[in-house]
């Protein structure tokens, strides 16, 4: 696996997952780009990777999503790989969902990735070369209760994902996605005990996964490995649900 050098931007990267993936392409040699909406958190990462570059920026922003990714491509010199990590929840059951958080939960989870992949797409199609990981959900596959909004969100980005590979396979740019399962992070280090026994109980595994059985995967998917594997969906729940 040859990632040395590789030009990255990961979105999302100050959370649990976000850690990992940039830890796991620090350590790979790559060239990143971190990039979130917790400026003290984006201090402390560069503070623990003093290699990597940081950006805050909301993606809720939409006008102002294809300035981004210019000012991402020209730090860089270009965008080899773009990891679409950024997420948030607004849960709730649906007969309480307001319309706002609907419409929040799409605009952030679905609305976003497919801006950023539109805009970084036409800048790999410069050199006919690119990764688009996109981090989905196991949510995204079999529901779940009070995450109606989030679930959507998470499958949508699942069938556009499937449409840009169809669409940019000939120009050698591979879009896939990884659906993690539940990880432990530090949302999960302080739900209870009990619930959190109920909720090991429900994957084979026996165990929560960690941030770095996903970045794992990223990592391959963004590599020279995964060249021929194109709008594909790696699940990555110690087999909590299976394709």
């Amino acid at each position: 696996m040859n990632l040395k050098n590789k030009k990255i931007l990961i979105t999302g990267a100050t959370g649990g997952i976000g850690n990992s993936l940039v830890e796991k392409f620090n350590n790979l040699g790559s060239t990143i780009i971190a990039s979130g909406t917790n400026v003290e958190k984006l201090n402390n990462l560069k503070k623990k990777f003093s290699n990597i570059h940081t950006e805050s920026f909301r993606l809720d922003d939409h006008n102002k999503i294809e300035e981004f990714i210019g000012k991402v491509d020209s730090k860089l010199g270009g965008i080899d790989i773009l990891v679409n990590n950024a997420g948030i929840t607004l849960d709730n059951l649906s007969i309480r969902l307001t319309e706002d958080n609907w419409k929040k939960v799409l605009d952030i989870n679905l609305t976003s990735t497919f801006l950023m992949c539109k805009y970084v797409i036409k800048k790999m199609l410069k050199k006919k070369y690119g990764k688009i990981i996109n981090i989905t959900s196991i949510v995204g596959h079999t529901g779940n209760l009070g995450q109606a909004n989030y679930a959507a969100s998470k499958a949508g980005i699942v069938a556009f994902s499937k449409s840009l590979a169809i669409e940019y396979a000939r120009k050698k740019i591979n879009i896939n996605c990884v659906s993690p399962g539940f990880i432990k992070t530090e949302m999960t280090d302080k739900i209870n005990e009990e619930f959190r026994n109920s909720l090991i109980s429900k994957i084979p595994s026996g165990a929560l996964g960690s941030g770095e059985d996903v970045s794992n995967c990223v990592a391959f998917l963004a590599s020279e490995m995964a060249d021929y594997i194109n709008g594909e969906t790696i699940h990555v729940n110690g087999g909590m649900y299976m394709a």
